[in-house]
């Protein structure tokens, strides 16, 4: 026990005095769009689409391959190797092509003896697998948790310990991904272990009203991995938002932006909650379909500089300030000012009026508004008076 705490102890230590993580990351997954089915030819399309749409210059640099890059089996000498198909010239030479463009490489592994998809896992070969992804120059290592016999008769903490002291051995800086589905309540002690670390089951392609999602609040056990809805993620960040840190940030899970059949204010909503909430930003759109709308929320400016601002704290909900089943208000500080997000929950339009001195944000009013998804500047105000259509969230950077 004192040596498994020493360890906690030394591994956040060395992660502090690494840059990495300092914002939540930011970039593509290929899960959303192509599951396990993608090849060396299409992470190539997606490569340069990250840079030609604008998105690499956005703050998107992660390109992230997900299940379904390695072979089946390890190599004879118990490595990892690419899938020889779909990746015929294996990982190295995709990520000095990544890294030429401006972008880093990242691959998905998992803290048991398999995969979610069957292909070989690390557990047992946490040191062996660290200085594979170090050797070929690999920057952000996303670790699930489904795993097979020991995902389960070994405790999450002890697992993923294990893969980030071997990560730290390998004297390469790489971001450590941890996904787990909330698994155990990780807000308690993911912030030791991971740059960022997932906080509930896998998101849906559904805005709200799903069936599969287990839990409806982040306190519940029977956590699963799959079937959230945006909504429900959110519900659940209204209980724990106050765990989030610096450098160990929450993951709410891949944007469904550009992929579910969502209406323009609800994935404004989706994206501006991740974003104020300081979960990462991992775009899960095909880019060669992304329609101009979904590109244009993807790269809003205002947006993302509240997910990166360097103060690092995120929203919070101010549950007397709204009507529960109806609004939601959330506030936050920044570097420079505060956030408001007004956010109606219903498909229908609902008026509003909210005092912000009942806010408590320590601010005199009134003070200078601008709502951020319009650009347009609400002069000075002392109380947000709006309507908001079905699924809309204002925000509000106050200065």
């Amino acid at each position: 026990m004192i040596a498994s705490l020493l360890l906690t102890v030394t591994a956040a230590g060395a992660m502090a005095a690494s840059s990495l993580g300092s914002t939540p990351q930011m970039g593509f997954n290929t899960w959303n769009s192509f599951k396990a089915n993608y090849n060396q030819s299409i992470i190539h399309d997606v490569a340069d689409l990250m840079v030609s749409l604008g998105l690499k210059d956005a703050g998107y640099n992660y390109l992230l391959l997900d299940e379904g890059w390695s072979d089946m089996e390890r190599t004879d000498e118990g490595y990892l190797q690419a899938n020889r198909t779909t990746f015929p010239d294996g990982i190295k030479p995709l990520a000095k092509r990544v890294h030429e463009m401006g972008l880093k490489i990242g691959l998905y592994g998992d803290s048991g003896i398999l995969t979610c998809g069957f292909r070989p896992g690390s557990w047992g070969y946490e040191e062996r697998d660290a200085m594979t992804l170090a050797e070929w120059g690999v920057d952000y290592w996303k670790y699930d948790n489904c795993g097979g016999f020991q995902a389960m008769t070994r405790v999450p903490q002890e697992r993923f310990l294990t893969m980030q002291n071997a990560l730290l051995r390998t004297g390469r800086e790489i971001f450590f991904s941890v996904c787990e589905w909330g698994f155990q309540f990780p807000w308690h002690w993911g912030g030791g272990i991971g740059h960022s670390y997932r906080m509930s089951g896998d998101i849906t392609a559904s805005f709200t009203n799903e069936t599969d999602c287990p839990c409806k609040t982040a306190y519940c056990l029977n956590t699963g991995y799959a079937g959230c809805s945006v909504t429900t993620i959110l519900r659940k960040m209204r209980e724990i938002s106050v765990y989030q840190e610096r450098s160990h940030w929450l993951d709410m899970d891949m944007l469904e932006v550009g992929v579910a059949n969502m209406t323009i204010h609800m994935q404004q909503t989706h994206f501006a909650f991740w974003a104020a909430l300081k979960s990462p930003l991992i775009i899960g759109a095909d880019l060669r379909s992304l329609d101009k709308e979904s590109l244009e929320i993807l790269k809003n400016k205002d947006i993302i500089a509240l997910n990166q601002d360097p103060l690092g704290r995120p929203v919070h909900f101010i549950e007397n300030a709204g009507v529960e089943g109806f609004i939601q208000v959330w506030a936050g500080e920044l570097e420079e000012g505060h956030v408001v997000m007004v956010f109606n929950e219903k498909s229908y339009p609902h008026d509003v009026s909210i005092p912000l001195a009942e806010l408590n944000l320590g601010i005199n009013y009134p003070v200078h508004a601008r709502e951020l998804w319009s650009g347009k500047s609400w002069g000075l105000i002392s109380s947000i008076e709006a309507t908001l259509e079905g699924y809309q969230t204002l925000v509000f950077r106050l200065t």
